[in-house]
């Protein structure tokens, strides 16, 4: 006995199979990877402000340990006196860092960076960088916050969801199938990632004398590379407030008109 679908029936079957399979992949993604961790961050809201003294720190991180291997192209020495430096402090940045030029003989010169220039490669190219770095080239941070789902808190949950393999139980060594040499990652898709833990307590001894622990560390350099990502996020959002207030304003004057007109009509 065979039983016969309208094609409305078939649409309706068709549709009701693929969100139940769409549930089922989102719930076994959902018990590989954790929920990322909730972090309460100074820039989010609508009137949301960047942690100046946050941000500086972050930058002392992401120069002293992240610039290692990641690039961030679209940001120049001088953008850094929005975060409170000086420009006496972001011309004694910039010239630790030998770039390239041409000199005035048209010959290929090493110079001391400028506060123009943009933040100096740790590699001359993408291939020198995946080669240095087993195959994959480490991605720029220029906007790493805003390409990636969960943001701030996928970056904050990478950098300190590190696990070694000490602690790892059994069945996760089993079921990812780590190896002693591998890097396993709580909130990192498929949990074993390339990158080795870049940051730890004390890996950054900071020059306001702010304690350094893993979780601060991680915490001022998202705070940097969020500000890095939406520099002009501040006076977005001062435009958003202005915006609301003239047009609750403009909302109340109408009704004061309104009520002015009418109100002699029954």
């Amino acid at each position: 006995m065979s039983i016969k679908l309208s094609p409305n029936k078939l649409i309706l079957a068709g549709a009701a199979a693929l969100i139940a399979f769409s549930a089922g992949t989102i719930a076994t993604a959902a018990e590989g990877t954790p929920p990322l961790p909730k972090h309460e961050w100074s820039f989010q809201g609508p009137f949301g402000t960047y942690d100046r003294a946050a941000a500086q720190r972050g930058f002392q991180v992401y120069k002293e340990v992240c610039s290692a291997c990641h690039s961030m192209e679209l940001l120049a020495y001088r953008n850094l006196e929005e975060l409170g430096l000086t420009e006496n402090q972001v011309k004694g940045i910039a010239a630790d860092f030998q770039v390239p030029d041409i000199g005035d003989d048209g010959s290929a010169i090493e110079r001391p960076a400028r506060p123009s220039d943009h933040f100096k490669k740790p590699f001359p190219n993408e291939l020198a960088a995946a080669a240095a770095n087993g195959g994959k080239a480490p991605p720029d941070l220029s906007v790493i916050i805003k390409a990636r789902e969960g943001g701030p808190n996928y970056v904050y949950g990478i950098l300190t969801g590190y696990v070694p393999y000490e602690k790892l139980t059994p069945e996760q060594i089993k079921e990812f199938n780590v190896q002693k040499d591998d890097h396993f990652n709580t909130y990192f898709p498929g949990h074993r990632i390339a990158m080795p833990p870049p940051l730890e307590d004390g890996r950054v001894n900071y020059v306001d004398g702010t304690k350094n622990t893993l979780q601060q560390e991680a915490s001022d350099v998202v705070e940097f590379l969020a500000w890095a990502s939406e520099p002009h996020l501040e006076a977005r959002n001062r435009t958003g407030v202005r915006v609301i207030l003239f047009l609750l304003a403009m909302a109340g004057l109408m009704y004061a008109v309104k009520r002015a007109v009418w109100a002699d009509a029954h």
